[in-house]
C-alpha cells in the first residue's frame, strides 16, 4: 500500500488540528488561525486535505443545517463512535457528549424498535448552558 502524499501544508494542518482535538471547527476558523499566524495556506488546499484526512479516518466531518461542515480531529482511532453531539441553537456552538444515559437510548432504539443509531450523524438541538 502506498503511503500518503505529505506536504508542508497537510502537516501544518494535521499540527493544528491535532492541537484542537475535541474540539469542532470550521474551515473558516482553519483559514482564520493561519491568517493570524501569517501562513498562507488557501481554501481550496485545505478543503482537499481536509477531505483526505476524513477518508484515511483521522478527522471526522460533520454536516449541519446546510450551512457547511464541522471537522473534528479524532487521530490515528476514531474515539467518538460513542459519543452524542449537541448543536446550541442560540450560539451554534457544537459539542459532543460521552453519557451512559443516551447509551442506553441507542441500545433500547436497536433492541426494540429495529433501529440503529449512527452517532455519528446524529446531533440533538436545543440551548447551551451559557445561553439559557
Amino acid at each position: 500500500m502506498k503511503a500518503p502524499y505529505k506536504t508542508k501544508q497537510k502537516e501544518l494542518l494535521i499540527s493544528y488540528l491535532s492541537d484542537t482535538k475535541g474540539s469542532h471547527i470550521t474551515v473558516m476558523d482553519i483559514q482564520k488561525y493561519f491568517q493570524n499566524k501569517e501562513i498562507t495556506i488557501g481554501q481550496t488546499t485545505i478543503y482537499r486535505h481536509l477531505e483526505k484526512l476524513v477518508e484515511e479516518g483521522l478527522v471526522s466531518k460533520y454536516q449541519l443545517d446546510g450551512k457547511g461542515a464541522y471537522f473534528e480531529y479524532v487521530g490515528s482511532h476514531n474515539h467518538c463512535h460513542l459519543c452524542y453531539h449537541f448543536k446550541c441553537e442560540q450560539c451554534g456552538t457544537l459539542f459532543h457528549i460521552h453519557c451512559h444515559s443516551l447509551e442506553k437510548v441507542a441500545k433500547h432504539l436497536d433492541a426494540n424498535h429495529g433501529f440503529r443509531l449512527n452517532t455519528m450523524k446524529t446531533v440533538l438541538y436545543g440551548l447551551c448552558k451559557a445561553c439559557r
